[in-house]
């Protein structure tokens, strides 16, 4: 489902060049998760952006179900993620101007894969259904999380990636919500990318790796 090669990104600061990643190399399968360990400034979300076409590769290849993103423009990258990927990051990317609802169904529209019934379904296993009329300003933190995880889910993606997606919940609600996205990932048969600082929560997925220094080892 994704496989990175040699993977290099550097950024420039005042100082000179910073090199974030120095050579990832990284496969998951479809249906099989992994979380990606490291301390805060280690790269996971620069390596998840970059799996998620929103920025372009120094060096290496990523290839996202078959298809390589090299020398992809940005029309072909956008088409990429809305066909291929389902994102959770930390700002969520909820619509304000949209109701619960509507925040849900949005991709799926886009991407012409809407379904009523599992757009229930995720509604009822998301336990929303009493806040589909509600704004995400209405919502707590651990409710407008669960509409970004439906969100993603709805299109049926072929890969999710969540950058610390419990990392403004308390422990007891972000376990809830990393159930919730095991179970749901679990029916749709994507592959789960979870970026993570946390051994526990990691030890919930499938294989977990950590970046460090600008590559990977294996936890």
């Amino acid at each position: 489902m994704l496989t990175v090669r040699g993977l290099h990104k550097s950024y420039v600061t005042p100082q000179g060049a910073l090199a974030v990643l120095k050579g990832v190399d990284l496969t998951l399968e479809t249906g099989s998760s992994l979380a990606l360990l490291g301390e805060s400034g280690s790269g996971k979300s620069t390596l998840l952006h970059l799996i998620a076409a929103l920025d372009e590769v120094d060096a290496g290849e990523i290839w996202l179900d078959g298809i390589s993103m090299t020398g992809l423009s940005e029309t072909k990258r956008a088409a990429l993620r809305r066909e291929k990927l389902g994102i959770v990051f930390q700002q969520l990317n909820l619509i304000p101007s949209l109701t619960v609802h509507d925040n849900l169904e949005f991709h799926a529209r886009i991407t012409g894969r809407f379904d009523t019934a599992w757009q229930n379904e995720l509604v009822e296993r998301l336990g929303l259904k009493c806040l589909t009329d509600r704004y995400p300003e209405q919502l707590s933190g651990g409710q407008q999380q669960r509409v970004a995880v439906g969100g993603a889910l709805a299109a049926r993606p072929r890969l999710l990636l969540a950058d610390e997606p419990t990392g403004n919940l308390d422990e007891a609600t972000g376990d809830e919500v990393l159930n919730l996205a095991l179970d749901l990932v679990h029916a749709t048969g994507c592959a789960f990318l979870m970026a993570t600082h946390s051994h526990r929560l990691a030890k919930r997925l499938d294989r977990q790796v950590t970046l460090t220094s600008g590559v990977l080892a294996t936890s």
